[in-house]
C-alpha cells in the first residue's frame, strides 16, 4: 500500500468565539460599529481571554454601541463586572472578565493603537458589512 502523506504546513484555523462574545459582537454590528476586531489573548500573559475592538464615529454612537452590547449580554443574564469611560464616550470599556470589550471613538482609536499595542494576539478580522445570511 502507499503511504499518504500530509501537507507539512498547517492552516491557521479561526479560533471558536464564545456565545456571550458572538453576542457583543452582533449587537457591536446592530449598532454599526466599524473596524470591529477580536483579539484571542489565550496564548498571552494577559489578563483575559478576549479582546472586542470596535468604532463608533461620534460620542452618541459610542454609547449606542457600548449600551446595545451591554443590554444584549443582560438580556442572557450577563453584566459586565466593570464598566469605564461611559461619560467622555471616547473609550468605554466593558469587562465581562472571560472577554473586554473597547468601544473607542475613532480618533481614541487611532491615539491609542490598542490593536497594535496587543500585537502577538491572533487577530480575529470581523469584517463591516457581513450579509444577513452568515450571520444566522
Amino acid at each position: 500500500m502507499a503511504k499518504t502523506t500530509r501537507p507539512r504546513t498547517k492552516k491557521a484555523a479561526t479560533p471558536r468565539l464564545p456565545s456571550q462574545l458572538k453576542t457583543a459582537v452582533e449587537a457591536a454590528r446592530g449598532k454599526k460599529a466599524t473596524e470591529a476586531l477580536v483579539l484571542d489573548l489565550r496564548k498571552t500573559a494577559a489578563f483575559t481571554d478576549f479582546f472586542l475592538i470596535c468604532t463608533g464615529s461620534n460620542p452618541r454612537q459610542v454609547h449606542a454601541i457600548a449600551d446595545g452590547i451591554e443590554e444584549a449580554l443582560k438580556a442572557k443574564k450577563v453584566r459586565p463586572t466593570h464598566v469605564e469611560g461611559y461619560q467622555r464616550a471616547e473609550w468605554i470599556l466593558l469587562d465581562y472578565f472571560d472577554f473586554v470589550v473597547h468601544v473607542f471613538s475613532t480618533n481614541a482609536r487611532q491615539f491609542y493603537g490598542l490593536d497594535r499595542l496587543w500585537g502577538e494576539a491572533i487577530k480575529i478580522e470581523l469584517p463591516d458589512d457581513e450579509p444577513e445570511a452568515q450571520r444566522a
